[in-house]
């Protein structure tokens, strides 16, 4: 034979791929038997050359054929493989002889097809074995096969292959009552073919909706869950000639019923500032209030200065810095309230680790006396309202400060349980914890240190709780009342006027719009103003979770007055109780920190961090437990809790479970030290009608004394 006819008899096509690894192999074979293992993939040369001239052409006698996998998701590679039977001298089949050469032609036919058409041609090896190996993405229909050598046709098989389903939900778990939408999508695509969605019941697969697939090869549908337990969920896309009946991997979504804590529906925290507990409520009846006798040290003036009732509405508290609460503190003698207030008032500044009252007044002689108020209390002469709500539902009397600092630390626990300083705000593992500063450029007033956007604002790159809220499809809204924060960002100035803050403005008050996850996720639209707030309580919108953030005129940060705070709040409680929501709202409102007055409980150590001193927690809902005080030790790392066991399973802000790790030193709500908040709710008792308060009421009854 000439030299270039060989050569073109033994042309290869080599499609470079790996089999698959399991799969059932189809016997193409002419006659029965076992189909034979496979040559190994590295068996086929990938440049072969023309057989040695000393091989005799082969007599072919019969092929056989196997092709796995099959069925075949579509898009997977797969491989075509055999053995050619040669004829005997005497004209019989065999497996065995001297060595020959031979070419082997691979055919296909795809439906709608009318004939097959060949695919490739390659050689067989020395024990008359081939093999064609097709890569990824090569057969996504139905087909047909069949191979050819000389004048021996193989038998046809067809390949089942399955379409590739997906299936998703906009949550994994929801409460009976919810509505969550199933989509997905279809490869190759079946543009406007019903795809079956689908739910396992004890009689088997139960069709509860078809919607039809787009253009785009997309499907969706919205259902109402009214049972609960775990569902196992598929969606299916019935056989055609195109695929055969090909469904998505089991989706598994946890229903809860509507009971217990699932009755809660609308989650508002609503944080105030800088008040201890014992300011407010330390002659609260039954409450662990002021123990009698305290009297903490005066450095300035000598003697010391015992709790007093203070009815001023304008207060001025103390600095509330790191190392101030280690002071006030003081290795739980609880007795550096006073000398941090005297210490505080020598600086002229709004910084949290000075006093205020040098925003009003000189702190000269007598006037500093008169600055120093860390050791007064209010009760229901001042404060009638939150002693009302007290008195009506729940009072948490160990409500502790997540964080041993001030507003910009406890607020970043509030939304993620953490305070850190990132030196790449796209980069988690770049933050390390930080009791006082999380904002590198606050410190340094330089952005060459940071990687990525540094525009001399905070970028928060660990998690926070939105991430989880956001990955389950549960609505939620950052409230921010437009006016001043009053706390410096900047522990180096001389001196700062309080800056502005709204919705857009990230601030000490507002960090979320610095949190790289809410820009990533496209949260950021879910900052809004107040007034959307009472908006969506009028409507009754509200979404699952609520945060609300005051100014510094509402907030009763010193030297801001008690009652217009006072007003602020009860403003909110009376919306949402008027709100076609409250019977499914829990509100817990608290403090952000102490605030630098006098509190007599030595806080637990949970970490570096934290905790820090008492702060005023006041649970209110419908279901809360009337007049109930719960001594539980508690942060606000537990309304985070809360919100997770209420609305996402018991999922954590657990680096090892959230999808988005972190280097944070511990799970807060997983610590064991940490109460429960349902401790102060009964479920089994019917909804309590609203308790509507005037905005600006008298004065209450006098307390009696320590």
């Amino acid at each position: 034979m000439p030299e270039g006819s060989r050569s073109r008899n033994w042309l290869i096509v080599v499609l470079a791929a790996v089999l698959a690894s399991g799969g059932a192999a189809a016997a193409l074979a002419a006659g029965g038997g076992a189909p034979a293992s496979p040559p190994s993939a590295t068996g086929l040369p990938t440049n072969p050359s023309p057989p040695p001239s000393y091989l005799r052409k082969c007599r072919p006698a019969a092929l056989t054929a196997y092709v796995a996998p099959n069925p075949l998701p579509a898009g997977k590679p797969i491989a075509v493989f055999g053995e050619l039977l040669v004829k005997h001298k005497r004209g019989n089949k065999r497996r065995a002889g001297s060595p020959c050469t031979a070419t082997v032609v691979l055919w296909q036919r795809l439906p709608n097809e009318r004939a097959f058409h060949p695919m490739a041609h390659t050689l067989i090896d020395p024990q008359r074995r081939y093999r064609f190996v097709l890569p990824a993405g090569s057969v996504s229909r139905n087909t047909e096969w069949y191979v050819t050598s000389g004048p021996v046709h193989s038998r046809t098989v067809a390949q089942g292959v399955y379409a590739v389903v997906s299936l998703s939900s906009t949550a994994t778990f929801a409460v009976s009552g919810d509505t969550e939408t199933f989509s997905g999508q279809v490869s190759p695509g079946h543009s406007g073919e019903p795809i079956m969605v689908q739910r396992l019941t004890t009689r088997g697969w139960l069709t509860l909706a078809e919607p039809r697939v787009s253009a785009a090869s997309k499907f969706s549908a919205a259902f109402r869950f009214v049972k609960s337990g775990q569902q196992p969920w598929r969606a299916l896309l019935p056989a055609d000639a195109r695929n055969i009946e090909s469904a998505s991997p089991t989706l598994q979504v946890t229903i809860a019923p509507a009971t217990g804590i699932h009755k809660i529906r609308h989650i508002v925290v609503i944080m105030q500032e800088n008040r201890s507990f014992d300011s407010y409520f330390g002659t609260f009846p039954g409450a662990d209030g002021i123990p009698p006798n305290v009297c903490v040290p005066d450095p300035a003036n000598g003697g010391c200065v015992a709790p007093f009732h203070d009815p001023s509405d304008l207060n001025y508290g103390g600095p509330h810095g790191f190392s101030n609460a280690a002071a006030d503190i003081d290795s739980g003698q609880m007795d550096g309230f006073v000398a941090q207030a005297q210490k505080g008032a020598g600086c002229s500044t709004t910084n949290p680790d000075c006093s205020p009252c040098n925003q009003q007044t000189s702190a000269a002689g007598a006037q500093q006396q008169r600055c120093v108020d860390v050791m007064g209390y209010h009760d229901a002469r001042e404060i009638p309202n939150y002693w009302t709500y007290a008195q009506a539902n729940v009072l948490q009397d160990h409500m502790f400060e997540p964080d041993s600092s001030w507003s910009l630390p406890a607020h970043l626990y509030e939304l993620s349980e953490w305070s850190a300083w990132c030196t790449d705000p796209l980069q988690p593992f770049s933050c390390k914890g930080a009791p006082q500063w999380a904002n590198p450029d606050w410190v340094t007033g330089k952005v060459g240190n940071i990687v990525g956007p540094s525009d001399q604002t905070a970028h928060y790159a660990w998690t926070d709780m939105t991430y989880l809220l956001h990955g389950q499809n549960v609505s939620w809204g950052y409230y921010v009342t437009q006016g001043p924060e009053p706390d410096c960002a900047n522990d180096s100035a001389v001196s700062c006027p309080p800056v502005e803050q709204a919705s857009t403005t990230p601030g000490i008050w507002n960090p979320l719009p610095d949190f790289t996850d809410v820009q990533q996720d496209g949260q950021l639209s879910n900052i809004r103003p107040l007034t959307d707030f009472y908006a969506a309580a009028a409507s009754g919108q509200l979404p699952a979770v609520s945060w609300i953030d005051p100014s510094g005129t509402v907030s009763e940060h010193p030297p801001s007055l008690v009652s217009t705070g006072q007003a602020y709040v009860t403003g909110l409680v009376n919306a949402i109780m008027r709100s076609p929501n409250w019977k499914s709202t829990a509100i817990f409102l608290s403090w952000d920190d102490w605030g630098g007055f006098y509190d007599h409980v030595n806080p637990p150590r949970v970490d570096y961090q934290g905790y820090g001193l008492r702060v005023p927690g006041i649970v209110i809902s419908p279901y809360a437990k009337q007049g109930y005080i719960d001594h539980q030790t508690l942060s606000h790392d537990a309304y985070n809790k809360f919100i997770e066991d209420d609305l996402l399973g018991g999922a954590r802000l657990n680096p090892a479970t959230d999808g988005r790790p972190d280097p944070r030193p511990d799970v807060r709500e997983n610590r064991a030290i940490l109460g429960d908040l349902r401790r102060g709710f009964d479920f089994n008792q019917p909804p309590r009608p609203p308790l509507i308060l005037p905005v600006n009421p008298s004065p209450g009854s006098a307390s009696t004394p320590p």
